[in-house]
Formats: structure tokens, C-alpha cells, sequence
């Protein structure tokens, strides 16, 4: 994704912002790959292809040697202080800056899992499902996840307001016209847009397996699960996630003197409005249970300690090298 690589983008900030995968997540992975039409399981080598941070990659731990593989730098160099934190089991962590699609630095059939988190929306699949094939050993597993629109755990009446402030066509007002596309209409529609595997690389893969987090969020996909992916952050750390946005970094450099406007940029309006509507919400629950709730205008917030809890709609995709 070109927005990574620019000068201009901080890739701290970025892992700063992000919400992190619940272990649930990984633990539902890891049973999948090991788990196989033979029985038989692999825990040599595991592969995080668009890595970013490494905020995966270091999840992956049961295996002896894990590779993160992204191809912005900024990125790498953010995933090797990550991993740095952990301390005496860091050796068996390796990153390698590289598009996903080029893997020639991995032999034939020496890889057991491969996973991208966030990211399998920016790959070009129909090159990227051949490379797998040939690096995946009999029975490996491939595991792509990714997060959709996020909403206010606690106020769901206000979901289409930031639908429209982050999926808009409005210019000036939306940030939907700033993200990079396909990409992010392929995350929106849960990856059921992506180029099959066993279309790509007939006989190379079983058929792919697809698991929604996704709560009440799309109720038209199949067997919808509870929502998983959740965070409660400070109105500070809410701001931090927000301006982690590749549509609002884009945006600033479409409208750099919007940074300069009196009232705040779009993301300090945005943020704004946004409890403005929780206190209107507010308002109407107070007066019906008679009582009263402080404002958000002040820094409190549904959990009473000035917090805001967000979720996010997740979609795993699953598939078996054949």
C-alpha cells in the first residue's frame, strides 16, 4: 500500500492507534492449522505477509522460526523494536523487507503457516496464491484476517453517522474518497471479493473456510459470530486511532490548510460532532430512566472514566494447501 511508504507517514503513530487481536483470534488459528485432512501438523516455520509492526507476527510464537515480510521499511523497523520488548526469544523472529507477492527467499515447501492481518486487501492474490502454493508444505494453512467499519459498542444508533464520515463520497467532508481502492471495498465486503485459491492454483488448495466476527453488523452474512475484536481507549487514544487513518493522511495532503482551520481539521470536527450525538443519546436515556449522565464535551464517556469503547466487524478466511 503506497500510503506506507511515504516520507510523511509514522508508522508509530500507526501501531499506536491500532486495536489489538484478541488471543481468542490466534488460538482459533492455530487449532485450524493444526487440525488437517491427515492428521499430521508442522510447527517449523510461520510466515506474516504485510507484517506491518509486527503486532501478529510476535503472536505466532509456537513456531521455532517466524518471518514477518512487509515491504515498507518504516514498517520492518517499527516490527524489530516491537520484538525487541520480548527479550531472549527475539532469534527466533526474522523480517524481511519485500511485497508479498516475491517470496523467493523461501524454499519449496518450507513453510507450515502463513497469515496476514489487515493487510491481504492490498495483495495482488492471483500472484500471491501460486507463491503460496509453492512454499506451503502438504496440509499448511493459510489464515487471512481482516477489521471493517468500527462502531461505538454503546451507541450503535450512531453507526451510520461514522459510516459517513469514513465511507462517504463527499470530498470535503468524508474521508471515503481517500482510501486506496480496491483495497479497502475488498476488506468492507468481508474478502468474499479476493480471487479464489483454488481458481488461481486448481488442485493446490482445499476450499477456503470463512468465519464473521461480525456480530449484528452485516446480518446477511452467513453464521455470524459475537463480535471479537474490541477496545476501550482514552478520547486521547480514540483521536490517535482516528488520525491512524491512511484516508485522513491522504486527505490532509489533499487539504493541507485544513490542519490550520479555527475549528480544528476534519478529525478534531469529527470527534466533536461525534459527542455531540452521544450526549443528544445521552439526554434521551436520562430522561427516560431519570437521570443524568455527565457530557461528553467534558472527556466522560460511557464507561464513567472518560474512555469510549470501539468495536470492530473481523472476517477470517481459512484455506488448506491441498
Amino acid at each position: 500500500m503506497s500510503t506506507f511508504s511515504k516520507a510523511t507517514f509514522n508508522a508509530a503513530k500507526y501501531a499506536a492507534g491500532r486495536p489489538t487481536y484478541p488471543r481468542q483470534l490466534f488460538d482459533f488459528v492455530l487449532k485450524y492449522h493444526e487440525t488437517s485432512g491427515s492428521g499430521k501438523h508442522r510447527w517449523d516455520t510461520a510466515v506474516d505477509l504485510g507484517c506491518g509492526t509486527g503486532q501478529a507476527t510476535v503472536e505466532l510464537n509456537a513456531f521455532k522460526r517466524v518471518i514477518g515480510v512487509d515491504p515498507s521499511t518504516k514498517m520492518i523497523d517499527g516490527a524489530k523494536q516491537y520484538v525487541e520488548l520480548l527479550g531472549p526469544v527475539t532469534n527466533q523472529f526474522e523480517f524481511v523487507t519485500s511485497p508479498a507477492e516475491n517470496l523467493s527467499f523461501l524454499e519449496d515447501g518450507s513453510v507450515d503457516l502463513v497469515v496476514s492481518a489487515q493487510s491481504a486487501h492490498w495483495l495482488d492474490w492471483h500472484k500471491l496464491w501460486p507463491e503460496l502454493a509453492r512454499i506451503l508444505r502438504k496440509d499448511g494453512s493459510v489464515a487471512i484476517w481482516g477489521y471493517s467499519q468500527m462502531r461505538l459498542t454503546q451507541y450503535p444508533s450512531i453507526t451510520p453517522f461514522i459510516h459517513e464520515f469514513f465511507q462517504g463520497k463527499d470530498p470535503k467532508t468524508s474521508l471515503g474518497p481517500y482510501w486506496e481502492q480496491p483495497g479497502r471495498s475488498i476488506l468492507d465486503n468481508h474478502f468474499l471479493d479476493l480471487p479464489k485459491a483454488t481458481d488461481v492454483v486448481p488442485d493446490a488448495f482445499q476450499d477456503a473456510e470463512f468465519i464473521y466476527y461480525t456480530g449484528d453488523h452485516y446480518p446477511k452474512l452467513p453464521s455470524p459470530r459475537p463480535v471479537i475484536l474490541r477496545k476501550t481507549m482514552t478520547w486521547e487514544g480514540f483521536e490517535t486511532y482516528i488520525r491512524s487513518a491512511s484516508s485522513l493522511h491522504n486527505y490532509q495532503e489533499r487539504f493541507p490548510d485544513d490542519l490550520n482551520r479555527a475549528d480544528g481539521d476534519i478529525a478534531t470536527r469529527f470527534i466533536r460532532q461525534l459527542k455531540e450525538q452521544m450526549d443528544v443519546e445521552d439526554a434521551g436515556i436520562s430522561k427516560t430512566k431519570d437521570e443524568t449522565k455527565p457530557s461528553h464535551q467534558d472527556g466522560a464517556e460511557d464507561s464513567g472514566e472518560g474512555d469510549v469503547t470501539v468495536e470492530w466487524p473481523l472476517a477470517l478466511l481459512l484455506v488448506k494447501r491441498a
